[in-house]
């Protein structure tokens, strides 16, 4: 059964610190703090309407959780609990950062309910944590990686692509620490500038420099693939789609429909692959993927459907336990 979340949105009060590219409030839409008779309506009202509450969680993100003053975290986490236990929903979700958690923070999350921590490590290369003013260091991911582990909490850890003083080659380090962690999830943001932060100064000035659309995409596709295949859910590639993100951005790699476009990049590689194997280079041959990856192999706008179609190569659904997620097979 798919997992989802009741997203309930708190702004930038709990962080330490302004990395380059944050602005909270233009991420998340929210401008306001919700109190605990907020977060019940919201979860009542949830409660209400979701099919499967066992297989949901109630999320809070948008700012460090753990940093927000202890006793409006508590508020939130005992109004956010009543909503916890049989026929209800499956527990409670947060994001924070790694020198955010320690024994006592992680003691407390586990009495009231949390489930499941998302880190923001951004990058596990300490030069490129240090030019995006993040606060902390690779090592401090590793050690909260580590504790959250130990408590058995669900661990998740956010990756930025394309940040300040980063490269494809730290990027591919990053991914590969990461694997290494081995979280149960992950998602890849790929940089997008926003302006009155202090990335959309370096780039106005020319300091900064960010990659190509084309390479953004190479990375995250080349990502989704090694987590994946290593067993970690990407349950995230790309910002949401926002009005505030479209209205404030100046630069970097938003698209509304990025991670369509990475696996589509993912399986066009793949059938291609397929058919350098096999020694075809076109002509009546049926790429065949599973019914649920359909969508994904035709490509974003067809785009794969068009790129093959000029080859008389023609990509077809069938079952769901034949073919795993991005394999094909010819036909």
């Amino acid at each position: 059964m798919k997992h989802s979340n009741i997203s309930i949105f708190i702004p930038h009060i709990g962080c330490p610190h302004r990395c380059s590219f944050c602005d909270q409030n233009t991420i998340s839409g929210a401008v306001h703090l919700p109190d605990g008779d907020e977060v019940r309506e919201i979860c009542r009202k949830a409660l209400s309407e979701v099919r499967s509450p066992e297989n949901t969680e109630i999320a809070f993100f948008g700012g460090s959780f753990t940093a927000i003053p202890r006793d409006y975290m508590l508020e939130l986490l005992e109004a956010a609990g009543e909503f916890i236990g049989e026929g209800k929903f499956k527990g409670i979700r947060c994001s924070t950062r790694p020198d955010c958690i320690d024994i006592e923070v992680l003691e407390l999350l586990k009495s009231h309910g949390v489930t499941a921590i998302e880190l923001g490590a951004q990058s596990l290369d300490d030069e490129v944590l240090e030019a995006n003013e993040r606060g902390h260091s690779s090592q401090q991911v590793e050690e909260a990686c580590m504790l959250i582990k130990a408590f058995g909490f669900e661990l998740g850890l956010q990756m930025m692509i394309g940040l300040y003083r980063s490269t494809p080659e730290k990027e591919w380090e990053t991914v590969t620490k990461i694997v290494e962690l081995h979280p149960d999830t992950v998602r890849i943001y790929p940089v997008v500038v926003l302006r009155n932060t202090r990335l959309g100064e370096l780039l106005k000035s020319g300091e900064y420099v960010p990659f190509s659309f084309e390479k953004a995409v190479d990375i995250a596709s080349a990502a989704i693939v090694m987590f994946e295949g290593s067993g970690i859910r990407v349950i995230k590639c790309g910002l949401h789609a926002s009005e505030f993100v479209e209205k404030d951005m100046i630069g970097g790699f938003y698209h509304p429909a990025f991670r369509e476009i990475c696996e589509s990049i993912i399986y066009r590689r793949n059938i291609a692959q397929e058919l350098s194997a096999a020694g075809i280079s076109g002509g009546g041959v049926t790429i065949a993927v599973r019914t649920s990856c359909i969508s994904k192999a035709l490509g974003h706008r067809k785009s794969n459907c068009e790129y093959f179609k000029e080859r008389g190569i023609t990509i077809k659904a069938v079952g769901e336990e034949e073919i795993p997620i991005y394999k094909c097979e010819l036909r």
